[in-house]
């Protein structure tokens, strides 16, 4: 299937075919117009010709002692003669004639005027009571020529101005074009979750009414997406209050009871019911990465984030399993604490629950803002490693929990305009699964709160 035309193309095509077929049809009028117009001048050099070589002729003929002999003119130069002529008397007998003169193409003396023959331009004249005729003839080849010449003057620069016109009407269409290029790239510049109206800015009037209501579907969009967001979140915010309930009362039946098949089924019970606490809690993390604010007015250092988040997380592992390595100098960011706390946390539980119980999980945080999570366990196939980041998917079928950490960490980071990628095995190693994120930090602000002196120093 071909491309279509853009619009640009269309118009400068159309108005370039349509400016090319007028200027075709103005020069094929001219030409018309140039052409009696020459034949009208050359009609009036033949006749003043005519009228002024006739004195002339009468004069010469009248002064010859011998009126029966025919005289031709002779040339000074070599030179090509236009016009040639002959004198006649009434018999049709030759008097005069110029010096390249060829009797045989003037017909017979037939009264002044023009006269047209094959290939030549005629006018007759005649004097003393029509004893002496004239008839001056000019070959149409010299007319034509004439006319080509002329044509092609004219038509000549043409062929320069044609292109030159139509690439400034191309250029003058690019230019009333470039709003509509403008508003493209700011449409085209929106990451999947950015439904904020487009300024529509100095658009074409014929533009401006779809550009108007494409703002007006991405605001109804908007307020979708903002309901289903709102309703995850307070569905699951009201879960808690009646969840920790029943988790008590499953913890205090399993307290009060005697009977180990009620204890076992209280157990399972309280499980499933800190399983669905959860998931509410991924949800409103979830609703909060995809709809909330994530970026702040002024930077802040994310390494106490950091350890805050690590060491509450090191506390439900074995000691020293979880390590975290952080740079000697600030990390700033805009990005919120608390959209990092989120981001962090899912990441070091994610490596919790599906790595090798017993393997080291290393969290590093370099000066540039590339977070890495690292850690052991066997090697996630490629298939299942593309679509781990999409929602409610686990690394396999036995996996334990919601299944929507990577996607929350995936959410953030989409609409940071951040990389997520996903290793395995883990770089430098034949095992392991690796998690780097690029979060967004201000590494000359940092640079300059750690060269600037302590107060005091």
């Amino acid at each position: 299937m071909s491309k279509p035309l853009s619009l640009q193309a269309r118009l400068g095509i159309s108005l370039g075919l349509l400016l090319t077929l007028l200027w075709i049809a103005a020069a094929s009028i001219t030409a018309l117009l140039l052409r009696q117009e020459i034949n009208e001048v050359f009609d009036s050099a033949l006749q003043e010709t005519s009228e002024r070589l006739l004195p002339l002729a009468v004069m010469d003929i009248v002064e010859r002692e011998d009126d029966g002999t025919s005289q031709r003119l002779g040339s000074l130069r070599q030179r090509d003669e236009y016009f040639t002529y002959v004198v006649r008397d009434p018999t049709g007998r030759i008097l005069l004639q110029s010096h390249l003169a060829e009797p045989s193409i003037f017909p017979p003396y037939d009264g002044p005027g023009f006269r047209q023959t094959e290939g030549f331009r005629i006018y007759n004249e005649d004097a003393l009571k029509g004893t002496v005729r004239i008839s001056v003839a000019e070959p149409m080849s010299h007319r034509s020529t004439v006319f080509r010449e002329v044509i092609l003057a004219l038509g000549l620069p043409l062929l320069l101005v044609i292109p030159i016109s139509i690439a400034i009407i191309m250029l003058a269409v690019r230019a009333s074009l470039a709003p509509l290029r403008r508003f493209r790239a700011k449409l085209a510049a929106r990451g999947g979750r950015d439904l904020s109206t487009v300024p529509t800015g100095d658009l074409p009037a014929e533009i401006a009414p779809v550009a108007t209501t494409l703002n007006g579907v991405l605001d109804r969009l908007k307020a979708a997406f903002e309901a289903e967001r709102s309703f995850a979140a307070h569905a699951a915010h009201e879960l808690r209050t009646p969840l920790a309930g029943a988790i008590a009362q499953a913890q205090r039946l399993r307290g009060e009871t005697t009977d180990t098949a009620a204890a076992a089924r209280a157990a399972d019970i309280e499980a499933t019911l800190k399983r669905l606490t959860r998931l509410s809690e991924r949800l409103m993390q979830l609703a909060r990465a995809e709809g909330g604010r994530l970026r702040l007015d002024a930077a802040q250092d994310l390494r106490p984030a950091a350890r805050i988040v690590t060491e509450d997380a090191a506390r439900k592992a074995a000691p020293g399993r979880v390590q975290l390595a952080l740079p000697d100098q600030p990390v700033l960011s805009d990005l919120d604490p608390d959209a990092f706390g989120i981001l962090l946390r899912n990441l070091i539980e994610n490596a919790l629950r599906h790595g090798a119980e017993d393997g080291r999980i290393d969290i590093t945080l370099t000066p540039d803002g590339v977070l890495r999570v690292v850690n052991d366990g066997p090697v996630v196939p490629p298939e299942v490693l593309s679509r781990l980041t999409a929602r409610f998917e686990r690394g396999g079928a036995g996996n334990e929990g919601s299944g929507l950490g990577l996607a929350i960490v995936a959410a953030i980071a989409e609409r940071l305009g951040s990389t997520l990628t996903l290793r395995s095995p883990a770089t430098g190693r034949d095992q392991g699964f690796e998690v780097e994120i690029g979060l967004p930090v201000d590494v000359g602000l940092a640079a300059d709160q750690t060269a600037r002196p302590h107060p005091g120093a």
